[in-house]
């Protein structure tokens, strides 16, 4: 009995060495590269964020519980924390999975913007988030969560108090900023918002990878809101084939016609860009 007790310490403390030198190894592999991953969740978004220290963030859970394995393919296998998780707005399409994630994950913060739903993913989240005692933050234009030393997320919109206004209108607008680079995120927001934040940022828009308004659809990705972001990349976050014609052809045409390089999870399944702070590649 001691014998075989001594084999399975000692296996233990081989198993247990072998983690730490390969943890060691993907900490250092990290460097000082941010990743922005936009999961492929079917017909809605999701948005995985590693800051170069390790800080995770993530945008939206899609649909349903397929995030989790959309999750499994860029996070480490031991890994059952999210620092930050923010919810655009509460559509299905935006939190159905976002009850999973809670449930399997350690989350340190909630953001989201106030706006409550009658549905059972949303309430479900709640209870969770609830009985986990996760701290929750109301989304207001002017807070920046800083994420890694020069790895920002700054807030846009909203910029006052959308409890009583349309869902999709009442999307957290936010921008990533690592060094020279940018990523800018928009939910749902149709083009009456687009064009509000051109008034309100004017060239702050700018950035190199623009997430699509709701999924292609023609109520967003307004001509003069894309000339002020003059994105490189512009990925569309939708489902194949899906019953709502997303992305609609307008808004091909529309980036086209601004000569970005559309990128869509129903083709691509998830799409992994790097930056150095200095400039921005996707992994192919």
């Amino acid at each position: 009995m001691i014998i075989q007790n001594g084999k399975w310490y000692s296996v233990v403390g081989l198993c247990a060495t072998v983690f730490f030198i390969w943890y060691v190894v993907v900490v250092e592999a990290r460097g000082d590269i941010l990743k922005v991953v936009f999961l492929d969740v079917g017909q809605g978004d999701a948005i995985y964020i590693e800051a170069p220290n390790g800080n995770q963030f993530l945008i939206d859970g899609g649909g349903n519980n397929k995030v989790l394995r959309s999750l499994s393919r860029v996070m480490p296998f031991y890994d059952r924390s999210i620092d930050v998780v923010l919810a655009t707005h509460p559509d299905k399409d935006h939190i159905g999975g976002l009850p999973a994630v809670a449930e399997r994950f350690s989350v340190d913060f909630f953001v989201d913007t106030g706006v409550v739903s009658e549905s059972g993913a949303f309430k479900a989240l709640f209870n969770i988030l609830k009985t986990k005692k996760t701290s929750h933050v109301i989304a207001e234009r002017g807070q920046t969560i800083v994420l890694d030393d020069g790895v920002e997320l700054s807030i846009l919109f909203p910029d006052r108090d959308v409890s009583g206004i349309e869902t999709n209108s009442a999307s957290i607008v936010a921008q990533l900023i690592y060094g020279d680079t940018t990523f800018l995120f928009t939910g749902d927001s149709p083009k009456n918002i687009e064009k509000y934040l051109v008034s309100l940022d004017g060239k702050r828009l700018e950035s190199d990878v623009l997430k699509v308004g709701h999924h292609g659809s023609k109520t967003s990705t307004d001509g003069l809101f894309l000339g002020f972001v003059s994105p490189e990349y512009a990925v569309i976050s939708a489902g194949s084939n899906n019953r709502y014609g997303h992305p609609h052809l307008s808004v091909l045409d529309t980036l086209e016609q601004f000569g970005v390089e559309v990128l869509q999870t129903a083709q691509d399944s998830n799409i992994v860009f790097f930056s150095d702070g200095e400039r921005v590649w996707r992994k192919k």
